[in-house]
């Protein structure tokens, strides 16, 4: 199959990946051809380092690459069976990429997202033929983490669904098909991962390093502090903002104030240099 990636971030690129690697072909688009350089010389040194980890041979890797190419255009995905959706967290901008989409890929292309937070329903919204759109959510890193949310909102077609958790499996991920409810189930799960983790810190109880030690000695492989500043720590608080406002501000998803302020503060996590850990 063809697949049409939207956005080169973090995202895109490990869904390229792994889509490569399983004999997929890769349009990759984004608005910044800065953003499409470096996801090219990002996606090629991760294929390599499969390669010399004995994971991909060097026939492989050569088809892989080969089988990739990037535009700043829309258009080139015209050809994609199915697009995804990889860019920032706002109703508005998905929008606006979801309409214009609609009049560039086939009758037949899926559309999905890979929102670990916005309602399917309302992204679908905006669209001619709902029944085509769905949500897949990855895990980062993309090309590593099995799992993969198929997410069916209320007028996706089971076709669609069932495509899609093919597509999944040939990735050699593992599908699990949720409800389109706020934060699906992993990120519903894991807002109270965060959440109490940083209430325990706000009240003194333990520090972060405490937190974080604590939580990987009984089996986690990464602490909630140190996990949050890998996703970014203000990503994850928009994700806990949107989950909040989706259960109409429920007290037991209030988003915190040490996050806010460290967001504010441009502690970003691992990326900006600076957050709860680095």
């Amino acid at each position: 199959m063809i697949i049409g990636i939207c956005g080169a971030g973090t995202m895109g690129r490990g869904i390229a990946i792994a889509s490569l690697t399983s004999g997929h072909s890769v349009v990759l688009c984004d608005l910044s051809e800065q953003a499409l350089e470096s996801a090219r010389t990002s996606i090629a040194e991760q294929l390599r380092k499969a390669v010399d980890k004995g994971k991909l041979s060097e026939e492989s890797y050569a088809s892989a690459v080969s089988s990739m190419s990037t535009s700043t255009e829309l258009p080139s995905l015209a050809s994609a069976d199915i697009v995804i959706e990889a860019i920032a967290e706002r109703v508005d901008i998905k929008h606006a990429l979801f309409c214009e989409l609609e009049k560039i890929v086939s009758a037949s292309a899926i559309l999905a997202t890979n929102t670990s937070s916005i309602s399917i329903a309302s992204l679908a919204r905006v669209l001619v033929d709902p029944s085509r759109f769905v949500g897949l959510h990855f895990f980062n890193p993309a090309h590593i983490m099995k799992l993969v949310e198929v997410i069916k909102g209320p007028r996706t077609s089971q076709s669609v669904v069932e495509t899609c958790v093919a597509f999944a499996r040939g990735l050699g991920k593992t599908p699990v098909v949720a409800a389109d409810a706020p934060g699906f189930i992993v990120n519903r799960i894991a807002r109270n991962y965060y959440n109490e983790s940083q209430r325990i810190v706000m009240e003194g109880a333990a520090s972060i390093a405490q937190v974080d030690e604590l939580m990987k000695g009984i089996g986690f492989k990464m602490g909630p502090f140190e996990l949050m500043d890998l996703i970014g720590v203000d990503v994850n608080l928009d994700v806990t903002k949107s989950q909040w406002t989706q259960f109409f501000q429920e007290p037991r998803f209030t988003p915190s104030l040490l996050q806010q302020q460290y967001v504010d503060a441009g502690l970003h996590g691992k990326k900006s240099g600076g957050g709860f850990t680095v």
